[in-house]
């Protein structure tokens, strides 16, 4: 690299890049590094592998350019993935980064973010059968970026890894024993977005964080987790993120009974069945339209399928409150999160109504408004604190790559040594 690239990276505080691999898209963000790290780009490529694959860049304050969808023709995440090196190896900004931070969804007995290393790597390829749809994925974007830029660090920051400190209890499966020696049990996932909900609360109400806290991440991937003194107890995705509540387009929990009636009925696959339930059941399946929660409540008045399916995952969503609020022996705090959890206040409304006797009462004003409080006296005995909290998983991967490899801003000459 010539001396004037090297000038520019000097003149430029140190920066990561965090990378987020969805069933449809790749999302990322370069963040400035610090004890605070500061977001200075990001974006998403959206819709792999369907029509109207797009480039969105959402905040891009140092590239001088507008911030317009870019139609691309990328089929797979591959293609996808080679795209995103070339376009983000033009931008000035990546030439101050100084590592990249994975979610990588399963991670098994990973209980922190670690350093990607010719071993991890090998390991990952070994528990591919774990998670064959998000695994192939994330370890390709790895090796992508491994292969354009070696020297760069990389960081696996594990969904799987908040759960870690659920009991055994909580984690076994009531199938026969010699199965969990083969690592078939409960993982929980969306453990990222769970970290950081933790932290903010923390932030925002260190004594309720102490408590008894459920969280709620509602999206198109949807699970509640049961939250004592700062630890993961207990949540609803188990052995495979299609597991727990209904979600877009997951079955969530079923009966097993379901799988021999289809093998014998329709002669279905345990391949086509997978499918079945990652891609064409939740709210999709039971509506027969669409896996957005949006769509359904605008057409439910006139179209009962809409109505179940809305009707459905907020019910589910119900009776998992409950069951935590049993698991914890009551509750503190209920937080919302995701992209239904944060801007569905009628979804909100429905799931807490009837949860009167756990002493969530929510404040329709507020509630309607998506604020950061929205229960009724919250601060009264025996109420509980209900808020809405905008989740991060980039944010949080962030602080855990800093964390784990020190990027201390005045360290100019790591700049250097990467780029060599």
């Amino acid at each position: 690299m010539g001396t004037f690239h090297l000038r520019m990276m000097k003149s430029m505080p140190p920066c990561l890049l965090t990378i987020n691999a969805g069933s449809s898209s790749i999302r990322f963000a370069i963040y400035e590094a610090g004890k605070t790290p500061k977001r200075k780009l990001d974006g998403k490529i959206d819709r792999i592998g369907l029509s109207g694959t797009n480039l969105i860049v959402n905040h891009a304050e140092d590239l001088g350019q507008p911030m317009v969808p870019l139609r691309l023709a990328v089929p797979d995440h591959d293609m996808a993935a080679g795209f995103l090196l070339d376009w983000l190896e033009q931008q000035p900004l990546f030439r101050a980064v100084r590592a990249i931070g994975h979610r990588v969804v399963h991670g098994m007995a990973h209980s922190q973010p670690e350093r990607v290393t010719p071993k991890l790597l090998t390991e990952l390829r070994h528990i591919m059968p774990y998670d064959p749809e998000h695994l192939r994925r994330e370890l390709g974007l790895i090796e992508a970026f491994r292969k354009r830029h070696p020297k760069l660090p990389q960081v696996a920051c594990f969904d799987t890894a908040f759960h870690r400190t659920m009991p055994q209890v909580a984690r076994l499966l009531p199938i026969p024993r010699r199965y969990e020696a083969e690592g078939v049990v409960r993982y929980g996932f969306h453990g990222l977005s769970y970290a950081y909900l933790m932290e903010e609360l923390a932030r925002l109400d260190p004594v309720v964080a102490k408590g008894r806290v459920i969280l709620a991440h509602l999206g198109s991937g949807a699970s509640l987790a049961a939250v004592l003194h700062g630890k993961s107890i207990d949540t609803s995705m188990g052995f495979t993120p299609a597991s727990g509540l209904m979600m877009g387009t997951r079955s969530g929990d079923l009966d097993p009974g379901v799988i021999g009636f289809l093998a014998r009925k329709e002669r279905m696959s345990a391949v086509r069945f997978q499918r079945m339930v990652n891609h064409e059941s939740g709210l999709l399946g039971v509506s027969g339209t669409s896996p957005d929660v949006r769509d359904l409540i605008a057409r439910e008045a006139g179209d009962v399928r809409a109505a179940e399916a809305v009707a459905l995952f907020c019910y589910q969503a119900k009776k998992g409150i409950g069951s935590f609020a049993s698991a914890l022996g009551g509750v503190d705090a209920l937080v919302f999160a995701g992209g239904i959890g944060e801007n569905s206040a009628l979804v909100r409304e429905r799931i807490c109504d009837g949860l009167d006797f756990l002493g969530i009462h929510l404040d329709p004003k507020p509630n309607g408004q998506s604020a950061g409080v929205i229960s009724l006296n919250h601060r009264r005995r025996g109420a509980v604190q209900v808020r809405v909290i905008h989740t991060d998983e980039e944010l949080m991967i962030s602080r855990s790559v800093d964390r784990l490899l020190d990027l201390n801003p005045t360290r100019l000459s790591k700049t250097e040594e990467i780029y060599a």
